[in-house]
């Protein structure tokens, strides 16, 4: 059975009965939900529909973070892949995976690239990173793997490394975030490369909105659409928390959920369910996950439902293209990140009397981090020259975050105008000049 393609009711039958065994597991094995649910006077065998979920307090990143050991339901023994994800509170999140938590993460890509028309077969160069205890890019071989399909692991960056091996191994697909298309676009344009007659027709792309919320192209799905037509897009959503992804069909109407995968729910600020076609922040309950099994855990990702019968055949219900963040996350790069991790980046750099970060919306509709650094004094390098402190910082942030903001030097006295505002209590690291959705 594709529960896929089955009746809306039949579909909440089906997540019912995985949701009453996912509590079960949890009451049995899972040191935080135990709490949780003895703090609470929760009674888990009265959870048996998906509106009995609302019985059920909310978790979070910061109990994520906090807790973290006590989310863990297994031996650690048995685990067999240690990733992370940002956190709220600076450090890293660590998401403990099993084997069989792989075996699940290999059949959601499967599923996902089946989705977007993937079949075996194909050839698939996967431009994001696979190392860097980053989950997304391990997902995708496990999952093409699974199809049946064949990878390239070219990793990220390098548009003259990606040319050559598009040149040499004649992939179908590639995998990356949506802006870097443009970067690879433009190196083509710069080298004589004819990129529109190359053998990629399709991008499945990840971390960037390329559609509105009516799911016609953004400026970015635009731009790349209007230099690089033959190019198909296909958008996906999703998070290592999640260990799900939401992927586009053909028809390009919004990320089709998995339901033997995840239980979602959208909530107002208050926790409410929303009204039917209204946003809200979307809240998610994993489920068939062995090692760190999540229930009613916030994503800070504010979307909507769509719900109807897809073009594809699929009954599932679609998720939007990511409206906004919630306390000031940030997608930087195809990167969800903090300002606090950002923080610990410059709070930890001896040569920095201060910094603050501006946030603020590009050509594209993505963000663009600045950080507008003040220097306590000129470091020198290994050589005793006077080090580059753009490309150190860089450095420095790749190395914590994976990803790198804009650097700019600035007067020490500059700075502090910002930092220190009349009538504010305390100084303002963070300028957040992005629309408001």
């Amino acid at each position: 059975m594709n529960i896929e393609y089955e009746s809306p009711e039949r579909i909440k039958s089906f997540q019912e009965e995985k949701l009453r065994e996912h509590v079960k597991y949890l009451m049995e094995h899972s040191v935080y939900y135990q709490r949780l649910f003895r703090e609470n006077g929760i009674d888990p065998m009265s959870i048996n529909t998906l509106e009995d979920l609302r019985k059920i307090p909310l978790t979070d990143k910061a109990d994520l973070q906090r807790y973290n050991g006590d989310f863990l339901c297994v031996p650690k023994e048995m685990i067999a892949d240690y990733m992370t994800t940002s956190g709220t509170l600076g450090d890293p999140v660590v998401i403990a995976a099993t084997s069989r938590d792989l075996d699940r993460l290999a059949y959601n890509e499967k599923i996902s690239f089946e989705c977007a028309d993937g079949h075996p077969g194909e050839v698939y160069q996967l431009m994001t990173t696979l190392d860097k205890r980053f989950m997304a890019g391990y997902a995708y071989v496990l999952g093409i793997r699974s199809m049946g399909a064949s990878i390239i692991r070219v990793g990220n960056g390098i548009p003259e490394l990606q040319w050559d091996t598009i040149m040499r191994i004649h992939p179908d697909a590639i995998i990356c975030v949506p802006s870097f298309i443009l970067k690879i676009i433009r190196y083509a344009e710069e080298h004589g490369i004819d990129y529109r007659g190359c053998s990629v027709r399709k991008a499945v792309c990840i971390g960037e909105n390329l559609r509105e919320q009516d799911f016609s192209l953004n400026l970015l799905g635009k731009t790349i659409n209007e230099k690089w037509p033959e190019l198909k897009l296909y958008s996906t959503y999703a998070s290592t928390e999640m260990g799900t992804s939401f992927c586009e069909c053909g028809h390009g109407c919004g990320g089709h959920h998995h339901p033997e995968l995840i239980i979602c729910e959208l909530i107002d600020d208050e926790g409410n369910p929303v009204p039917r076609g209204e946003a809200g922040e979307l809240v998610v309950t994993t489920l068939g996950v062995e090692g760190m099994p999540l229930l009613r855990f916030r994503t800070g990702d504010m979307a909507r439902f769509h719900y109807g019968k897809c073009g594809c055949g699929r009954n599932t219900m679609r998720i939007s293209p990511i409206i906004g963040r919630k306390n000031h996350m940030i997608k930087l790069k195809g990167t969800t990140i903090y300002p606090p991790a950002i923080n610990d980046v410059c709070d930890n750099t001896p040569y920095l009397e201060n910094y603050v970060v501006v946030l603020s919306d590009n050509e594209i509709g993505a963000d663009d981090v600045t950080v507008r650094i003040g220097l306590k004094y000129v470091p020198l390098g290994p050589d005793g020259l006077p080090l580059d402190v753009v490309k150190d910082m860089k450095d420095r942030f790749r190395a914590r975050i994976r990803v790198a903001p804009d650097i700019k030097i600035v007067p020490v006295n500059e700075n502090n105008v910002l930092l220190f505002p009349d009538k504010s209590r305390k100084a303002v690291k963070l300028i957040d000049k992005r629309k408001q959705s």
